[in-house]
């Protein structure tokens, strides 16, 4: 089996390839022109030593009713996310008040919870029979 030769570039080279697709070369152009493999590679160089990043941006294209479901669930998750806030806020309160009348006054308000399941064995035996 054939040991695939790993490429490594220099600084400068790199350096070079970002100069020329700042001014206008295609990023396919320049792989196919100086042999760089992986899809990537340049768009990485870019990003990491260019002035302004890569020349494409994402854009969302939408119908209205798109448009308007979008903004609809935003609206929504900005209701929940008050709500959540409102009933973390009385929570805290409430936790308090307890906790003051612990201290203050002595009184217990803490629920005690029983057990859901007994932590005796049966020894096989069903409580039906």
């Amino acid at each position: 089996m054939e040991k695939i030769p790993l490429k490594r570039y220099s600084l400068a080279f790199k350096h070079q390839i970002v100069r020329e697709y700042e001014a206008g070369a295609q990023a396919n152009q320049l792989s196919q022109k100086y042999g760089i493999t992986g899809g990537s590679t340049i768009a990485g160089w870019v990003k990491r030593f260019g002035r302004y990043g890569t020349r494409h941006k994402l854009m969302v294209i939408q119908t209205p009713d798109e448009q308007h479901r979008v903004k609809e669930l935003e609206g929504r998750i900005q209701e929940l996310e008050s709500a959540l806030a409102k009933v973390t806020l009385d929570k805290f309160m409430l936790e308090t008040i307890i906790m003051v009348a612990d201290d203050q006054h002595g009184l217990d308000l803490k629920k005690k919870v029983a057990p859901r399941f007994s932590t005796r064995p049966n020894n096989g035996q069903s409580k039906r029979s």
